[in-house]
């Protein structure tokens, strides 16, 4: 679930077969759904103001760059299992940090890669700054990250346990 310098992106088997059903599904009967779309949108006549065919081919043009993105990360894909439950943050973990010491002011989130990202839970990458700072943190530990303006965060490691999807 995180990407290193030699560009693997490890994955639990959830994960992996997750993302391969959406390459599956994209490579077959979404690009049959979006060709039907498209045939149909040309039927209608001039394709210069055919609001229809613009948005279908548009559609067309995410999907394919979807299905660019799904493949590289799978031919570059280790599985593995899930991280230990050993209370450092790393990748896998939902990691639960206060901020600046103030244990009141916390947030939650999964240290993974963003094609982990979950509906269910914030993500956040090992590469941003808030990711890389806490990455390999113990429970206890202090971590500081780059804030946008250049400034530092400090926060606490308050737990670190693997994702349960």
């Amino acid at each position: 679930m995180t990407q290193t310098s030699e560009n693997v992106t490890w994955l639990t088997q959830e994960a992996y077969s997750q993302l391969k059903a959406e390459l599956e599904y994209l490579s077959g009967p979404a690009r049959t759904e979006i060709s039907t779309k498209i045939a149909a949108a040309r039927e209608e006549g001039d394709l210069r103001e055919n609001g229809g065919y613009h948005a279908a081919k548009e559609e067309q043009g995410k999907q394919e760059l979807r299905v660019r993105q799904l493949t590289q990360l799978l031919e570059n894909a280790k599985v593995g299992e899930a991280p230990a439950a050993d209370g450092v943050a790393a990748p896998g973990m939902v990691v639960t940090i206060a901020f600046d010491g103030d244990e009141d002011d916390t947030l939650e989130f999964l240290l993974a890669s963003r094609e982990y990202a979950s509906a269910d839970i914030e993500t956040y990458s090992p590469q941003s700054p808030l990711g890389s700072g806490v990455n390999g943190k113990k429970i206890g530990e202090n971590a500081q990250y780059e804030l946008p303006n250049g400034k530092l965060a400090s926060v606490k490691i308050l737990e670190a346990k693997p994702y349960q999807a």
